[in-house]
C-alpha cells in the first residue's frame, strides 16, 4: 500500500457529458478528505471513450466543481509538470509501454478474435448455462503461423490480461469493510483495444501510480472493477491506493437514480440555471451518503472540511429527497443581504412579464416580499406573476364575493380612500382596510378579498399592505376600477 502521508486523490470525470449529482459527490467527498488531511486534490480528465464524447463536456466538469467551490490543486487546466499530461489520449505511449511490460513478462497475449468470433462463444456459453460468459482463451496459446495468417487477413489484435486462476483478491474497502473476488468469476479483459486505446481498467491504474494517487473515493458501480484492477497492480509490481465504494443515490420510490429519471434535475448547471445556490448544492450533496457526528445539517465549506470523517461515509443507500434540497437553499436565499440577493435575484426577476410597469425600487421591493418563501430562483416568475400579470378566471367563491353587496361596497369605499391618499405606504394601506372596518364592520374576506381579487386574480397572496406600495396608486386604481 502506499505511504499515506502526503495524500493525493482524484476525481477522474469523462467528458461523455456533464457534472450530474452522482459525480458531483464524488468530486465533493475527495476533496473534502483531501482538504482534511492536507493532501492535494487532482482533476483528471479519462477522455478515451472518443466516440461518446461531447463537446464542451471538459470545460463544463471543471466549471461546475468551481461553482460548487470545489477547487483542484491540480488539473489539465493548472498542471503540475510532474504529473502531467491530465488527458488520457495524451498518455497513449504511457499505456503501451507497459503493455508491452506486461506482454514480455507473460502476463497478458495478444487477441486477435474478431467481434463475430467473440460473439459466437459467448451465446455458446449461454446456451450451455453460464451466466457470465468470459474469453475462452483461443489465443492464449498462438502459434507464430497462426498469428502470421491472422494478420495477413487484416485483424488487429487486442492485449488482454492473463489472469492468475483460482486466485482470490480481496481488500479492505474504507466504506464497505472486507470485499473479495475470485479471478475465475471474471476472465480475461482487455486492456488495449485493437485502436491502440486503453480500457478504463487499465488506464486508470497506470494514471494512479504515475499521479501517486493515495485513496480513491468513488460508487459502487466501481466495485466489480476494482479486483481486475488489483491484478495489473500486482503484475506490475505497484503500490496500491485505498480503495471506498460509495452506495448508491435513490430516488423517493427506493430505485436506484438514474440520468433518465426526468422526476429529479440531474445536473449541476440546470441548478444553476434555476437558481440554486452552490453552497445550497454543496450542502445538500455533503449529506447524501455522509453524517456527521451530532445533529448539524448546516455547514459551510469550512466546516464541512473540519467535520468530515471518511468512516462516517454510509453503507447504505443514499435518497435524494428534493424537498430538503429546496429547503436547504432557501435557507441559504434568506441568509444573503439585500443587496446580494437582489444581485442573484435580478436576472430572474428582470425576465417576468410585465416587471417593466415598475420602477426599479418596486422590483426591488417585489422580489425582496418573497425572498423568505423562495426556494429557488426562477420560481420568483410564478410567485409575482398573479401582481405583474394577473389573470381574472374566478372560481365560484370569488365571484360571489364580487358580486356580493358587502364586496361592492368594501371596494367602492377602498377606491375612494385609497385616492385620497397622497403617499401610498404600508402602514397607510392598513389604515385604510381598519377605517372600513369601523365604518361598516365588515372583517375578514369581505373585507379584503375583493381588493385582492381584482388585484391579483387570487385568493391568497403576499400581504396587500406589501403589494399596493409596489403597484403604486394609479396602477392599483386602475385594476380596481376595471
Amino acid at each position: 500500500m502506499l505511504d499515506p502521508k502526503n495524500i493525493r486523490v482524484r476525481y477522474a470525470p469523462s467528458p461523455t457529458g456533464f457534472l450530474h449529482i452522482g459525480g458531483a459527490r464524488s468530486a465533493l467527498f475527495n476533496y473534502l478528505f483531501a482538504k482534511k488531511n492536507k493532501g492535494q486534490f487532482i482533476i483528471r480528465i479519462e477522455d478515451t471513450d472518443i466516440e461518446r464524447n461531447v463537446e464542451g463536456g471538459e470545460v463544463s466538469q471543471i466549471r461546475d466543481l468551481k461553482w460548487l467551490g470545489i477547487i483542484p490543486d491540480e488539473s489539465p487546466l493548472e498542471p503540475n509538470p510532474k504529473y502531467a499530461p491530465y488527458r488520457q489520449m495524451e498518455r497513449l505511449n504511457t499505456y503501451q509501454q507497459y503493455a508491452q511490460q506486461l506482454l514480455k513478462q507473460g502476463h497478458a497475449y495478444e487477441c486477435y478474435c474478431s467481434e463475430a468470433e467473440l460473439e459466437r462463444s459467448r451465446e455458446e456459453q449461454l446456451a450451455r448455462g453460464i451466466a457470465a460468459p468470459q474469453y475462452n482463451r483461443r489465443c492464449l496459446h498462438l502459434s507464430k503461423e497462426e498469428k502470421n495468417n491472422f494478420i495477413a487477413q487484416g485483424r488487429k489484435p487486442v492485449i488482454r490480461i492473463k489472469l492468475e486462476d483460482h486466485l482470490t483478491i480481496a481488500f479492505e474497502d474504507m466504506v464497505r469493510g472486507p470485499v473479495s473476488f475470485n479471478n475465475d468469476d471474471i476472465g480475461d479483459w482487455v486492456l488495449i483495444k485493437s485502436n491502440g486505446i486503453p480500457t478504463y481498467n487499465f488506464a486508470v491504474v497506470i494514471d494512479d501510480y504515475s499521479m501517486d494517487i493515495t485513496h480513491v473515493f468513488r460508487g459502487e458501480e466501481h466495485l466489480s472493477n476494482t479486483p481486475k484492477q488489483i491484478q495489473v497492480y500486482r503484475y506490475l509490481n505497484f503500490p496500491m491506493p485505498q480503495f471506498g465504494h460509495m452506495t448508491i443515490i435513490v430516488n423517493e420510490n427506493g430505485k436506484k437514480l438514474s440520468k433518465r429519471d426526468a422526476s429529479i434535475i440531474q445536473f449541476m448547471s440546470q441548478y444553476r440555471d434555476m437558481g440554486y445556490l452552490p453552497e445550497a448544492i454543496f450542502n445538500f450533496i455533503l449529506l447524501l451518503g455522509w453524517s456527521p457526528e451530532g445533529t448539524q445539517e448546516i455547514f459551510t465549506k469550512d466546516q464541512a472540511i473540519a467535520a468530515f470523517d471518511a468512516k462516517r461515509l454510509s453503507s447504505s443507500p443514499s435518497m435524494f429527497d428534493p424537498q430538503k434540497m429546496n429547503w436547504l437553499n432557501n435557507y441559504y436565499l434568506k441568509q444573503l443581504s439585500d443587496d446580494a440577493f437582489w444581485d442573484f435575484i435580478a436576472p430572474f426577476i428582470n425576465k417576468a412579464p410585465g416587471v417593466e410597469l415598475l420602477s426599479e425600487t418596486s422590483v426591488k421591493q417585489l422580489a425582496k416580499t418573497f425572498k423568505d418563501q423562495l426556494a429557488h430562483g426562477i420560481q420568483i416568475l410564478d410567485l409575482v406573476k398573479p401582481i405583474l400579470e394577473p389573470t381574472f378566471n374566478f372560481d365560484e367563491e370569488a365571484k360571489a364575493l364580487l358580486q356580493s353587496q358587502d364586496g361592492h361596497k368594501a371596494l367602492d369605499l377602498f377606491i375612494q380612500k385609497l385616492s385620497q391618499l397622497q403617499e401610498i405606504q404600508g402602514p397607510n394601506i392598513k389604515e385604510i382596510f381598519k377605517a372600513i372596518q369601523a365604518e361598516t364592520g365588515l372583517k375578514g374576506k369581505p373585507l379584503f378579498m375583493p381588493v385582492r381579487l381584482k388585484l391579483t386574480g387570487q385568493l391568497h397572496g403576499a400581504e396587500l399592505a406589501n403589494i399596493i406600495p409596489i403597484l403604486g396608486k394609479d396602477l392599483t386604481l386602475k385594476r380596481l376600477k376595471a
